[in-house]
């Protein structure tokens, strides 16, 4: 069953989220299109704090819509159990200020690996903060 997390005030984000995340999970990121419909994007994902962290590249549909509206919700899957997760709702900030790095750390998570990605291309890494305003776990 799923279960909301916090006070209501500024919700934290849980020890389960954080392990998962560690774990290198796969997240699902949901934003709102110009026309109110959701797009949908599977990243790679890590936090500071009690914040997500996410990273996108300028002129992407996500960036796009975050610039627009920054609301967006994020699940963050358990791939050893498909029934449990953590979706956690919030706003995003931007900026290009260590954009690169993350994507980096990234990658380091997830694949052990430098990111090169972005080598010989004009793209503009951003990092999305994601504060949360609603965690649920289940």
């Amino acid at each position: 069953m799923a279960r909301p997390v916090g006070d209501g005030m500024s919700p934290s984000l849980p020890e389960f989220a954080k392990e998962l995340l560690d774990a290198a999970s796969y997240v699902t990121v949901a934003t709102v299109m110009p026309d109110g419909s959701p797009q949908t994007s599977v990243l790679w994902a890590t936090y500071d704090g009690e914040e997500l962290l996410l990273s996108t590249i300028v002129g992407r549909a996500k960036e796009r819509n975050w610039r627009r509206d920054p609301r967006t919700s994020v699940l963050i899957h358990d791939a050893h159990d498909p029934n449990r997760f953590v979706e956690v709702r919030g706003t995003v900030a931007m900026t290009t200020d260590g954009g690169a790095e993350l994507i980096n750390r990234l990658c380091m998570a997830y694949y052990g690996e430098p990111f090169t990605g972005d080598e010989g291309t004009e793209n503009v890494r951003v990092v999305a903060r994601v504060t949360p305003t609603r965690v649920i776990v289940r």
